[in-house]
């Protein structure tokens, strides 16, 4: 069998990022760095060439992800030319991320390779010396081998001595190499911009009910007990009497219900007095956590319970486009999540939608919209995979960003024509 004059890439994605954001952000955690995923794969293609001086066949991208479930920087990769994505597992240990199975597809494919001479030269970039094995066999099948490293942040080697002293070829991927297609996240790693000032959400959460709610809520369970002392014996299903409501929601939260009957209790003089800070009708985690969804008896205002979902305004065409930016522009970030289907809905709403009446149900977004909006966050790996929920910090990114593409159309609408 004749062997190909080409070369192939295998790139160990947990070595390349992890290397990187240590070098430029001090840490291994891929979370401090954002990448631009074009150019590194560019970047990669023309440095294989130069360095081999042989036409790329291909580049095989190795990473982990939970349950081996593509996340969005997968998804981009894959429909790139001649780029191959190869998913192991990833697991959490001990408090800490950790890839299963990456090496052994990275030793299967180069040896594969190899054996059917289907490439010249392969570059390899790891440091893992689970692959000498595998790297020698490609050797004795006459593959020239060619080690990159990313240039450590302490000057001194991130890779296995016994794959540096087994290559061919050795090369460094420096500072100023790296720095073309990846960057260190500022503010510790917080991306997304802030919204504008709104009530804060970690006050609302943490504001104990008034006392007539708490005097209210003693007089129901001191009810409650007389009428379980009193009772004879314990109810028949078929016939058990309807439990009083708690006047807290888990973990001393009020629920939407609560406010509401406060609110009824206060009366219009009490409202007009508190106009300047109003009680807020709910906070963002009500919609999401499960059980806590019980929505207020009053129900949402009919402008805002009407209104379409996205799904419903989306066209065939729509959605085939919708789902191109989500695989090539969309990076997934939760707050960017919030603000790309906010902006669709938006664009597609029908004129006569009363989007005002939304803006006055902050920081609750109505029910039907925050369900679909988080099946969509979903599509991009924002699930906990324990339970199959989204974690609580990302929920709250995803819908500030919807409430900030909000505001900004809002602000825009409302912005007083040139003279």
């Amino acid at each position: 069998m004749e062997r190909v004059d080409r070369c192939v890439v295998l790139v160990d994605a947990g070595y390349l990022l992890g290397a990187a954001a240590s070098l430029l952000a001090g840490e291994p955690a891929r979370s401090r760095i954002t990448v631009d995923h074009a150019a590194l794969i560019q970047g990669l293609r023309e440095r294989a060439e130069a360095d081999t001086e042989q036409r790329l066949l291909r580049i095989y991208w190795f990473d982990g992800a939970p349950d081996r479930v593509p996340q969005p920087e997968h998804r981009r990769l894959r429909v790139m030319s001649r780029v191959t994505v190869r998913l192991g597992a990833l697991t959490r240990s001990d408090g800490r991320w950790a890839q299963k199975g990456v090496d052994a597809a990275m030793h299967a494919e180069l040896t594969e390779l190899a054996r059917n001479r289907a490439c010249s030269d392969v570059v390899l970039v790891t440091g893992d010396g689970d692959l000498l094995p595998g790297l020698m066999s490609a050797k004795e099948h006459g593959v020239a081998v060619h080690l990159w490293a990313v240039q450590a942040a302490d000057g001194d080697y991130n890779q296995s001595e016994d794959l540096v002293a087994e290559a061919d070829e050795r090369r460094v991927l420096d500072r100023a190499w790296i720095t073309k297609a990846v960057r260190a996240k500022e503010n510790g790693g917080i991306c997304a911009p802030q919204p504008r000032p709104r009530p804060e959400i970690a006050a609302i959460l943490s504001a104990p009910l008034p006392e007539a709610a708490l005097a209210a809520s003693a007089e129901r369970a001191s009810e409650a007990q007389a009428a379980a002392a009193r009772a004879p014996a314990p109810p028949r299903p078929d016939t058990a009497p309807d439990e009083p409501a708690p006047a807290h929601g888990p973990k001393g939260v009020p629920t939407p219900k609560d406010l509401a009957a406060l609110r009824a209790a206060a009366g219009a003089p009490a409202a007009a007095a508190t106009q300047s800070a109003p009680v807020p009708s709910a906070t963002l985690r009500w919609s999401s956590d499960r059980g806590w969804a019980d929505r207020s008896p009053l129900g949402e205002p009919p402008e805002t319970a009407s209104l379409p979902t996205l799904a419903q305004v989306t066209t065939a065409e729509q959605r085939w486009a919708d789902r191109e930016e989500d695989i090539t522009t969309v990076g997934g970030d939760p707050f960017e999540v919030g603000q790309v289907f906010a902006r669709r809905w938006m664009e597609r709403l029908p004129e006569t939608v009363p989007l005002q009446k939304l803006s006055t149900m902050y920081p609750r977004i109505p029910h039907r919209i925050d369900g679909e909006l988080l099946r969509y966050a979903a599509r991009f790996g924002l699930l906990a995979h324990k339970d199959d929920q989204i974690d609580e910090h990302d929920r709250y990114a995803i819908r500030a960003g919807f409430w900030r593409e909000i505001d900004i159309t809002a602000a825009v609408e409302h912005a007083p024509a040139p003279e």
